[in-house]
């Protein structure tokens, strides 16, 4: 089978578009590695024009480590797609239908357009996510990264050395906080109780450091809340300059796959209300939780 592959950059400091590959294909050891490689090297992969279903998506993700099995959302019983480990990124129903204004869930996923790093708020968080498009919006509906790697090396090295050993308490009640969203079932608020992640982090497969920030973020250990909240500001702000961000416009059977220890993402706003965008994200797990991983 066939190893090689195109890789273009996409961004000066990160990001790449892959060609010359056939995801629905069983990948071969060869071919894994250097994804793997590539992911280290630029943290956001772009694989256009992949067909893929949802085993297809499921399959390819399941190369590159352990899928996540529970998903971060609200009345989890009311499931659209084929897997329950699948995420639902989209606008639509239980039936397929666009999600009333009103619903709950609606203002939950409200919380992707705030930077944020995939499942920061469970005690092992995220290695990789993959989401395919399967529709999306005429306009709007962006997803942008972050490079959190190079975010670091462009702090002063006083900045650095305050950060290192500082420690995060991350929670998705705290990123939906910020937009008034506090409707949780007791259920939701114990699942979703607060976890310790380290503010920055070696990211294994590069060697380089990285700030692990995220908008679940709703305090730092050793510091009062409004000194927290806003030194977490200045640094996200510092990390998603226009020099540091790579913005994808989604065309339909995209499938992007990110690394979660060294980027940030968001979406983009677009009309709910009017267009259907259907997104299906595979997230897999760490190795281990961030304060048993090698400090940074």
């Amino acid at each position: 089978m066939m190893t090689e592959f195109s890789l273009t950059p996409l961004h000066p400091l990160f990001a790449a578009r892959v060609e010359g590959l056939d995801l629905r294909r069983p990948l071969d050891e060869a071919q894994v590695a250097a994804i793997e490689a590539a992911m280290d090297r630029h943290g956001v992969l772009v694989f256009p024009g992949q067909e893929l279903d949802d085993d297809q998506q499921m399959d390819f993700a399941a190369r590159f480590g352990p899928i996540e099995q529970t998903r971060a959302a609200v009345d989890v019983q009311k499931q659209r797609l084929k897997h329950s480990a699948m995420n639902d990124i989209s606008n639509l129903d239980e039936q397929g239908r666009i999600l009333a204004a009103d619903d709950r869930r609606r203002f939950f996923a409200l919380g992707n357009r705030l930077w944020h790093s995939d499942s920061s708020f469970k005690a092992t968080p995220a290695k990789y996510s993959l989401l395919h498009a399967r529709s999306i919006p005429p306009e709007g509906g962006e997803t942008e990264f972050a490079d959190t790697r190079a975010a670091w090396d462009a702090l002063p090295p006083a900045m650095q050395e305050r950060l290192r050993p500082l420690v995060a308490e991350h929670s998705l009640i705290f990123s939906r906080a910020m937009l008034g969203f506090d409707a949780w079932t007791e259920a939701e608020a114990r699942q979703f109780a607060p976890v310790p992640q380290r503010l920055v982090r070696r990211h294994a497969g590069s060697g380089r450091i990285a700030l692990f920030l995220s908008s679940h973020i709703g305090r730092i250990r050793g510091m009062p809340v409004p000194e927290a909240l806003m030194l977490l500001r200045d640094l996200t702000e510092h990390a998603t300059q226009p020099r540091f961000v790579y913005s994808h416009r989604w065309a339909v059977h995209d499938l992007v796959m990110w690394d979660n220890r060294c980027t940030l993402h968001r979406g983009r706003a677009y009309d709910d209300q009017r267009f259907a965008r259907d997104m299906r994200r595979v997230t897999l797990s760490d190795v281990a939780p961030t304060l048993d991983q090698v400090a940074a």
